[in-house]
């Protein structure tokens, strides 16, 4: 997906999980690693088994190759899980997927930090890293150390 279709135009919400309102453009300094945070603290799933809304903030880090996600169409398709039935760690990893589709990052990771429910919060994290390259290793090193210094949900 190059061209852009959302910003600019009449938002319309979807009413069900939607991988397609996701696009991408051009990343102009694929030969720079540098990272691109986006922090939704209003993201909504529902409990498949019960129905009942799970709130959660969601934390995307990424370092671009040749592509990047455009923000209005990453807000509608975070907005899409609202009425989506999916356990937390299958959000986050279902983003993370799909985001790796769009644009094959050289590294991504997504941490969901959901409220408590029951006395009980889930904070599920996941990421990749290219096969074969730097990134690659640096994702197994995240992975054995991302919580050394736990993002806090109320830091914003």
């Amino acid at each position: 997906m190059n061209s852009i279709t959302q910003l600019g135009n009449k938002t319309e919400y979807p009413n069900e999980y939607n991988p397609k309102i996701l696009e991408s453009f051009d990343n102009k300094h694929p030969d720079v690693d540098y990272w691109v945070k986006f922090n939704c603290p209003e993201f909504t799933a529902l409990c498949p088994i019960t129905g009942q809304p799970d709130f959660a903030t969601i934390y995307i880090s990424y370092m671009p190759d040749k592509k990047l996600v455009e923000s209005k169409s990453l807000k509608l398709y975070l907005f899409s899980f609202r009425n989506h039935g999916s356990f937390h760690e299958d959000c986050v990893n279902i983003i993370m997927k799909d985001l790796i589709k769009l644009m094959n990052p050289k590294y991504i990771e997504v941490w969901g930090k959901f409220m408590p429910r029951g006395g009980l919060s889930i904070d599920p994290y996941c990421n990749y890293g290219q096969k074969g390259t730097i990134y690659e290793e640096m994702a197994w090193h995240r992975t054995q150390n991302h919580d050394l210094n736990p993002e806090k949900i109320d830091n914003r």
